[in-house]
């Protein structure tokens, strides 16, 4: 845990936060998992990266909330956490292990988003900005230059929006496996109608898989 702290340099108060963080679901022999830190971490990320990005003047609204998914998307997350090594500090099950769970892309990305969660709780808002800046900052660099991860949600809703008033609507059909291993099942739809559909390891990856579907069937028809 001590080398994730400087990693991050970030030294917790509460070492048990650190360690729930990095716990997955599939973890026997613990009652707590890093989901609800996850939770929070999520929306941490969100404020903190739109809190800087808006010191630039000349960004519209629209270009800050593509670079800002650029830079929170699992794509991202999951890189940044495997630079700090977070899969090898992962207290994972022993199936999860076996199937690859230390490198598993949803899994990092989870984990980064709980570690970000952990420090929120354990210091406040202006000191985990910092550990969030220092983190991301080559993932911040890479997205304000307009490289980085492709955001396909983001890209289809500027298509649509462009040439048409289709309502865009990502529905859950179905997951399935276990709770600590599911697949989740996304119904991409316009105006009600499924146009595309996606699946992935966390809600996230399969509705990005959905959009990325469509659009590559889309660019198939031209």
């Amino acid at each position: 845990m001590k080398r994730i702290e400087d990693r991050i340099a970030y030294t917790f108060k509460d070492k048990e936060l650190l360690k729930v963080a990095l716990t997955h679901s599939s973890h026997s022999g613990t009652t707590t998992n890093n989901e609800r830190l996850e939770f929070l971490g999520d929306a941490v990320l969100e404020l903190i990266i739109s809190e800087y990005l808006y010191k630039y003047n000349k960004l519209s609204e629209g270009k800050m909330t593509k670079i800002r998914s650029n830079i929170v998307c699992a794509e991202s997350l999951s890189q940044a956490a495997s630079d700090l090594n977070l899969g090898d500090y992962m207290l994972l099950g022993k199936g999860e292990i076996v199937t690859g769970g230390r490198k598993r892309k949803s899994n990092l990305a989870n984990a980064f988003e709980a570690v970000m969660g952990a420090v929120f709780l354990d210091s406040d808002y202006d000191t985990t900005k910092k550990v969030v800046l220092g983190t991301l900052e080559k993932n911040i660099e890479l997205a304000l230059s307009g490289g980085l991860i492709k955001d396909y949600k983001t890209e289809l809703q500027e298509q649509i929006q462009k040439h048409s008033d289709n309502a865009i609507e990502y529905v859950l059909e179905k997951s399935e496996g276990p709770e600590h291993n599911k697949t989740f099942f996304i119904d991409l739809s316009f105006n009600g109608v499924v146009v595309s559909k996606g699946t992935g390891k966390s809600k996230k990856e399969a509705e990005q898989n959905a959009a990325k579907n469509y659009l590559f069937k889309d660019k198939k028809s031209e």
